[in-house]
């Protein structure tokens, strides 16, 4: 065999080459089909105080307007655990009918339980990972503490939505409803003096606005907690 002139080759098979702007340009205009696609349903929240103050542990949730149910978007389950002789985390949010344990951290027994309507419970003495996780299967709140230790005090904040959300440090808390729509967005805290108004929202187009709370919220009180026995307990 001959060897083939590149110069012949290249005649018979041109090649198309696009200038290094067109093909940015292409780059550019593909990446800009699929950003409005994961930003159109990213709802960004902010909880205050009359103060100004941001507002840690507000559960902020979404309620779609009409009567859609949320189908393809079973509920996730959750750990309440028990730590240092303290419910952690403080405040735990969840979509009803999501199972949720209670692992014991600690190396002494805890006796937990709740009078709450939306879920009463007693898990008697144990230590562990405990028994099976219940199913929390009505929405509301439902207020836990211990019967060996008084002082210990947590929240379990059932929504009948899976669209929610914990504010942090900052009063801060992102949630991505998923679904172009109306919603109504909501918030509570354990420690609230009065109900927020709500607000109506219409999530979907390429920037979503972001929501605004002010909510007045009693300063958590320390609760006398005794020192650890050092011969029965170690962190």
């Amino acid at each position: 065999m001959h060897p083939v002139d590149p110069a012949i080759r290249l005649r018979e098979h041109p090649v198309t080459m696009r200038p290094p702007t067109l093909r940015i340009a292409f780059a550019l205009a593909a990446a800009a089909c699929t950003w409005p696609v994961l930003a159109a349903t990213l709802v960004h929240a902010e909880v205050l105080g009359p103060g100004g103050q941001p507002v840690e542990d507000a559960a902020v949730y979404l309620l779609p307007v009409s009567e859609r149910k949320a189908a393809g978007h079973p509920p996730v389950p959750a750990s309440v655990e028990q730590h240092d002789r303290e419910f952690v985390p403080y405040l735990t949010v969840v979509q009803t009918g999501a199972a949720v344990r209670f692992p014991n951290q600690d190396p002494i027994q805890h006796h937990i339980y709740s009078f709450s309507q939306p879920k009463k419970f007693e898990i008697k003495l144990y230590a562990g990972q405990g028994p099976e996780p219940m199913i929390f299967d009505k929405p509301g709140v439902v207020t836990m503490g211990c019967n060996v230790h008084d002082w210990m005090l947590g929240y379990v904040f059932v929504v009948d939505t899976p669209w929610f959300g914990k504010t942090d440090a900052r009063g801060q808390v992102q949630i991505d409803a998923e679904e172009v729509g109306e919603y109504e967005a909501r918030v509570w805290h354990p420690r609230q003096r009065a109900q927020a108004p709500l607000q109506h929202i219409k999530v979907g187009g390429p920037q979503q606005e972001p929501l605004h709370f002010v909510l007045d919220v009693v300063a958590r009180k320390p609760r006398y907690k005794p020192p650890a026995d050092p011969l029965h307990y170690t962190k």
